[in-house]
């Protein structure tokens, strides 16, 4: 059966998703702010969720139709072959949201949805209460423009949630953006990569499951494998396929430091996490120490944002030395993402080009200084 599905993505993100669906196989048929809607069968949901770098979830669509009433949302809700894909005794909570949408109260559109699914359920199962002590089968109501949206997310925790980083610790960018950053960047495994201000490690770790061609989902479930109406060995099958296209220890030159002994420490067990500890060299260094020994490299970094009080001279410091790290570098790419308006200024040069993007709720650039391309060989 092929499925209408959709992959959401932070704004700005979209094109990035939309080339890596392309990329498996899966391309979209439309794309609006933060969706990206394409169609696959059950397989490409399992691919889908095992592979997407940059994308948020993935849901199957369920019925997008106008709303303005809840009477409209109740019929529209209700056409839907809701028994097709909920069980008997399936735990369908129901998220929601509206915006600028005559139906502007969430509790209550959620409320409706609930109850149209229930009665479709009570029309095809023949009984009147459900326990709803099964699986999770995770419903959304999306109202926009008075148009809803209703879907059903496959992947449970949100896809940034890779497993290798230490659950409650410090998490300056998520593991989605740092991958969107190092695929805006077009860095690729025959040229080194680096960051100077590594943190917690994650934008190295991307490059390496990334030029090691390893699924950044392989090593964490999804919600979809518990669904009923999804064969059991779906998701083994795209497993095994992932596992045989990951390239051997060695294919790639990424290195990573920081001021901070103890980042350094973080970051090597979140790489022996990942299965890339062998992968990437991290090194307690600062910024002003960093001086590659190789050519046309990509260096892709995360800078602090001196948000606290205090904070300012020091993030200006940070951001003079990058741009004397440019000068020692003659060759080398340089991408940063920072929220600063004087960014340039403080470097010391305009960039080559610049794309707004958003890390959590904070309106950040990514400012591109392009170097030579490496000689052809």
């Amino acid at each position: 059966m092929t499925y209408t599905l959709l992959a959401t993505a932070p704004l700005g993100l979209e094109s990035i998703v939309a080339r890596e669906l392309t990329e498996l196989g899966y391309p979209p048929t439309q794309i609006e702010n933060g969706r990206i809607f394409f169609c696959a069968d059950a397989l490409g949901v399992a691919r889908c969720n095992l592979w997407l770098r940059t994308s948020d979830r993935v849901h199957i669509v369920a019925g997008r139709f106008p709303a303005r009433t809840f009477e409209e949302l109740f019929a529209g809700t209700s056409a839907f072959p809701w028994a097709d894909i909920l069980p008997r005794d399936a735990r369908f909570p129901v998220s929601g949201r509206s915006q600028k949408s005559v139906l502007h109260s969430v509790p209550a559109c959620q409320a409706i949805v609930k109850k149209a699914i229930v009665k479709r359920l009570q029309e095809h199962y023949r009984q009147e209460w459900f326990e709803e002590t099964g699986d999770d089968y995770a419903i959304d109501v999306s109202l926009v423009n008075d148009e809803a949206l209703l879907t059903l997310d496959t992947s449970g925790d949100g896809l940034h949630k890779r497993g290798y980083r230490t659950p409650g610790g410090i998490a300056p960018i998520k593991e989605t953006l740092a991958a969107a950053l190092i695929l805006l960047s077009r860095w690729a495994p025959h040229r080194p990569f680096a960051d100077p201000l590594c943190g917690t490690g994650t934008l190295a770790i991307e490059a390496a499951l990334l030029g090691r061609r390893m699924a950044p989902g392989l090593r964490r479930t999804f919600a979809a494998e518990a669904f009923s109406f999804i064969a059991p060995e779906t998701f083994a099958t795209a497993r095994e396929e992932a596992r045989d296209l990951i390239l051997p220890t060695g294919t790639v030159d990424i290195s990573g430091s920081d001021h901070d002994g103890g980042a350094i420490t973080l970051c090597r067990d979140n790489a022996r996490r990942a299965g890339v500890q062998d992968d990437i060299a991290f090194t307690q260094r600062p910024l002003r120490q960093f001086a590659p020994d190789r050519t046309h490299g990509c260096i892709v970094t995360n800078p602090p944002y001196g948000e606290r009080l205090g904070d300012d001279r020091e993030i200006r410091m940070l951001y003079k030395e990058l741009g004397a790290l440019m000068n020692r570098a003659p060759t080398w790419s340089l991408f940063v993402i920072a929220s600063r308006p004087d960014f340039e200024k403080l470097l010391g040069r305009r960039a080559d080009k610049n794309r707004k993007l958003y890390n959590g709720r904070i309106e950040c650039r990514l400012f591109q200084y392009l170097g030579p391309l490496p000689p052809r060989t």
